[in-house]
């Protein structure tokens, strides 16, 4: 027990945190996405999916999910913290010259980024769960319903989209951090982490894109 609190006390401890927690929020909003997806074959599917989120069977594993996303969001933020304040503290000190330029603007990128999405994913839960904020009409009940009615706002869509690009930058920059932590750093490696961090990145930012968007442009009514 002892050593893994010390591992976590070293910047590499909490680098490996983040990949991980990282990890686990990036394959949650690429299965929320692609749930979310199923709206272009029509409003059966999609509420048949809603529903069975809500059923008896699955809301042990919903909520076990909702758990386990809290803690690593938690983990995640308060890791990024730390090395955020601990790099602020520390003198600047030239380490050995590298080629990974990408790692360093991620890390300045993510310090904006993070918040900015984190503020969206309140928003999000304030919109389309709760429907605190820009309520959706009161005769909208289905999933499908509730989200074409929610994004038929172009305020609102041009908000989505703007934040899920920001969101995929920041998928983009911690997918090629979490490469890196895992230690396949070698210069070999760099056209293939690039590739697949683009490929991934661009894939969240399309899809989630595409939903308010094709709502705002009539193409899903």
């Amino acid at each position: 027990m002892q050593a893994l609190v010390y591992y976590y006390s070293t910047p590499l401890g909490k680098k490996m945190i983040m990949a991980i927690t990282g990890l686990i929020m990036f394959l949650y909003v690429f299965i929320h996405m692609l749930g979310n997806l199923q709206i272009y074959f029509g409003p059966e599917l999609i509420n048949q999916y809603a529903e069975f989120l809500h059923s008896k069977r699955a809301i042990p594993l919903l909520w076990l999910t909702r758990i386990v996303l809290i803690v690593s969001v938690c983990f995640h933020i308060l890791c990024a913290f730390q090395l955020w304040w601990h790099n602020r503290q520390a003198r600047p000190i030239k380490y050995a010259v590298r080629r990974y330029v990408e790692a360093d603007y991620a890390a300045r990128t993510m310090i904006w980024s993070g918040p900015i999405i984190a503020l969206f994913v309140i928003y999000h839960l304030l919109h389309l769960t709760t429907h605190t904020v820009q309520p959706v009409p009161v005769e909208s009940k289905t999933l499908y319903q509730i989200m074409i009615g929610g994004f038929q706002d172009p305020y609102v869509s041009i908000l989505y989209m703007v934040a899920v690009f920001f969101l995929a930058l920041h998928f983009y920059h911690g997918l090629w951090s979490w490469f890196q932590t895992l230690g396949l750093s070698h210069p070999k490696w760099d056209r293939t982490r690039r590739w697949l961090a683009t490929t991934l990145a661009v894939l969240v930012g399309a899809g989630d894109i595409s939903i308010p968007l094709s709502v705002l442009l009539g193409w899903i009514k």
